[in-house]
């Protein structure tokens, strides 16, 4: 196949990739990353220094491309699907941008700052990553108010910013009973068909998690 996936089945930004990939029902092959083995480590490494993953490597066009926002942009220009996850209006593609940098910097970040913690064991005072996961949830009922999806009417690179992340930060900072519109919209995400799939196959690791407990049995 022309591309080839270097990610893990856990990872919550693997996952904004894998479902920009289901969306538009993209052929591509997966090469699981244990960071744990020298020679996997090695391998991303080579790829993309910092050693981070998801990383996709397109063999027809000879290029490794890093970093979700950027892998979807890219699925987007050389594998589009039937509806493309980022508008070509350029206002609404803009729109699309800012709620995916805001999953990813003020969402993804936090709960994953507190997830290494729990790790590596330095479990330091983490009132500043739940202040930020308490402020974001508070923008996302708000934004979510009369909408479906995260930007305009169709699902986007937002939205797949938006599943894993709110997943996993729902397992450390559960939302608010009274946030109606973020809980409605959080159904939605994990009904969709392609995170769906994504959570399927993360079943078999999630014990790897550390707030495993924390996950609803319906996932399990």
């Amino acid at each position: 196949m022309s591309l080839t996936l270097y990610y893990h089945p856990l990872a919550s930004f693997c996952h904004k990739v894998l479902i920009a990939l289901y969306e538009n029902g993209t052929q591509f092959d997966k090469r699981i990353i244990n960071l744990g083995e020298e020679s996997d480590r090695a391998e991303l490494q080579a790829m993309w220094p910092p050693c981070k993953f998801p990383v996709i490597r397109d063999h027809e066009r000879t290029r490794d491309v890093p970093e979700t926002s950027v892998i979807i942009e890219y699925l987007d220009r050389y594998f589009p699907g039937e509806k493309p996850l980022i508008p070509a209006d350029w206002d609404a593609a803009l729109d699309v941008r800012l709620w995916d940098r805001f999953f990813d910097n003020y969402v993804q970040e936090p709960m994953q700052t507190i997830v290494n913690g729990h790790l590596t064991g330095l479990q330091c005072d983490q009132t500043k990553e739940r202040t930020k996961l308490k402020t974001a949830y508070k923008m996302i009922e708000k934004r979510m108010t009369s909408r479906i999806w995260m930007c305009g009417d169709d699902f986007s690179m937002a939205d797949c910013a938006a599943a894993p992340a709110l997943f996993y930060a729902s397992t450390i900072l559960p939302f608010p009973e009274e946030y109606s519109q973020l809980q409605a919209y959080f159904e939605r995400l994990v009904m969709r068909p392609s995170f769906k799939q994504v959570l399927e196959e993360s079943k078999p690791y999630f014990s790897m998690y550390p707030f495993v407990q924390d996950i609803p049995d319906r996932f399990l």
